[in-house]
């Protein structure tokens, strides 16, 4: 999948602010902080279809890091785009190379720490109840466990994009 740095983007952009630029992350951190020029959509709802670019054109997509952007050019690339393009590191490199973004209200939690939250709270409450009500119950730390290893293993979070539908990670209306 071809890529490009948040610099080298940013000159494309100065001269045409044009270009289509994809922001694949939830609603809540497109809102926290984003670069002026994109457009969210989430890649939960997220359909080539949608975006009302030429298949043939270059399109650009950035999510947090990486991961999420890698996954929608490849959804892309299926759906008969030519020039899906990845922003290396995301908008988190484009943050770090001091480059101008749009901030909106502070606090929102990344989902990658809403998993870890998710995560870690369910196998505590597997061991605890596993300990205190039925041994049956240490069952779940060991599907959570199972799970993290397949989603490091395969690059597919499930827990990830179910909380990436929840209420409070859609984009705010305004």
């Amino acid at each position: 999948m071809p890529t490009i740095t948040p610099r080298e983007l940013q000159h494309l952009l100065s001269a045409n602010p044009n270009l289509p630029l994809i922001d694949v992350r939830t609603g809540s951190e497109f809102s926290e902080v984003h670069v002026p020029q994109a457009r969210n959509f989430p890649l939960g709802q997220f359909k080539g279809a949608d975006l009302n670019v030429p298949a043939q054109d270059p399109v650009y997509i950035l999510c947090h890091a990486g991961g999420r952007a890698t996954k929608a050019a490849q959804q892309l690339a299926a759906e008969g785009f030519h020039q899906p393009v990845v922003v290396e590191g995301g908008t988190q490199a484009w943050v770090d190379a001091g480059l101008p973004v749009k901030r909106g209200k502070a606090g929102a939690i990344s989902l990658e720490r809403q998993v870890r939250i998710a995560a870690g709270s369910l196998v505590l409450i597997g061991v605890l109840l596993g300990f205190f009500v039925n041994r049956w119950f240490f069952g779940l730390s060991g599907f959570v466990g199972a799970g993290l290893i397949f989603a490091g293993i395969t690059d597919f979070c499930g827990m990830g994009l179910l909380l990436a539908r929840a209420p409070w990670n859609a984009a705010p209306r305004s």
